[in-house]
C-alpha cells in the first residue's frame, strides 16, 4: 500500500467578533496597517508582538476593571466607536468588549503613560469587566505582604 502526499493548505481565517473575518496573525507577523493617527502612533512603545497593555478604569470611581492588549487597529478602534476593543493574544482576533457578554465598556477618555508604552482608559462599565462574571479582574484577593523588607518597616499598612 503506497502513501498518498497530502498537499498542504494555507491556514484558514477565523470569523472574528461582529462577523468580520479576521485572520489569525502568527506571533511574529507584523501588525497590519491601521488608520490610527500617525501621530498617536508615533508615541506608542509596542512589546514585540506590536502591543501595548491597555488598563481599563471606572471613570468615577476610578475602580481597576482589567487589562487588555491592544495594538495600533484595536486603538483605532476603541478611539473612533466610542468602545474599547481588544486584540486577543490566544483567540488572534479583536474584540470589543460586551459583543457576547453585553458588558459593554463605554470609553470617556484615553490616556498614554508617561513612556507611552501603556494606555489607560476610563470607562464607563456596564456590568462585569471579568469574564468570570467578576465587576473587576483583580477581586481575587490580596496577596500577602511580608518578607525582609516588610519585617524592616514594621507590620504591614
Amino acid at each position: 500500500m503506497a502513501l498518498r502526499r497530502v498537499p498542504r493548505t494555507p491556514p484558514v481565517p477565523v470569523l472574528g467578533r461582529g462577523s468580520r473575518r479576521v485572520p489569525r496573525r502568527r506571533h511574529n507577523d507584523p501588525m497590519p496597517r491601521s488608520p490610527l493617527d500617525p501621530a498617536v502612533a508615533a508615541r506608542l512603545k509596542r512589546n514585540a508582538d506590536g502591543l501595548v497593555p491597555a488598563i481599563a478604569q471606572q471613570y468615577d470611581t476610578g475602580e481597576v476593571l482589567m487589562l487588555g492588549w491592544m495594538d495600533d487597529e484595536a486603538l483605532h478602534r476603541t478611539l473612533t466607536t466610542g468602545r474599547c476593543t481588544y486584540w486577543s493574544r490566544s483567540r488572534g482576533e479583536y474584540w470589543a468588549k460586551g459583543d457576547t457578554s453585553g458588558h459593554v465598556q463605554h470609553v470617556k477618555s484615553v490616556a498614554l503613560d508617561c513612556d507611552g508604552d501603556t494606555v489607560l482608559v476610563k470607562v464607563d462599565q456596564v456590568g462585569a469587566a471579568c469574564h468570570t462574571g467578576d465587576r473587576t479582574c483583580f477581586d481575587a484577593g490580596e496577596l500577602p505582604l511580608g518578607g525582609p523588607a516588610a519585617a524592616r518597616e514594621g507590620s504591614p499598612a
